[in-house]
């Protein structure tokens, strides 16, 4: 399946650009989330009558993302959780960093920017995580988890 990108996807292409793509990919993620439009005549025409707002638009988000980055750089948060003898009764996700990430900065940071690669957090200790706010823009913080009292 070809399509056109709308934006930049990270091992795929750039923004305008035309891949192949496997049918479900395209269809079932790409096309529905907006980054991308099937490769048809219609559809080619439509993108570079209106390449230049997507690609302002796209810079838009671009520069909103490094702001971001600017606040976060170097962010600690401190995590407090039940635990007993080092380990945690339960789990720290994904979701909850982004809780903490949220309430600590005021900016507000989706789970799906986190990147948890060893998976959720079991244990007490001091962890470093990599916070991808846009393709190109990504911060690393640290995250602090101690024993609730």
């Amino acid at each position: 399946m070809q399509i056109i990108l709308l934006e930049k996807i990270r091992n795929l292409g750039v923004l305008g650009d035309k891949v192949d793509v496997k049918p479900g990919y395209g269809r079932n993620f790409l096309i529905p989330q907006g980054l991308a439009v099937p490769a048809n005549a219609a559809n080619l025409k439509a993108f570079e009558a209106r390449r230049a707002d997507i690609e302002a638009a796209a810079h838009e988000r671009l520069i909103a993302a490094q702001k971001r980055a600017e606040v976060l750089e170097g962010l600690l948060v401190t995590m407090a959780a039940r635990a007993a003898e080092g380990k945690l009764y339960g789990s720290l996700t994904v979701s909850d960093v982004a809780k903490a990430i949220t309430g600590a900065t005021g900016i507000e940071v989706v789970k799906s920017e986190v990147q948890m690669p060893n998976g959720p957090i079991r244990y007490i200790g001091e962890y470093e995580f990599v916070v991808e706010l846009h393709t190109d823009v990504e911060t690393k913080i640290k995250v602090v988890v101690s024993e609730d009292k």
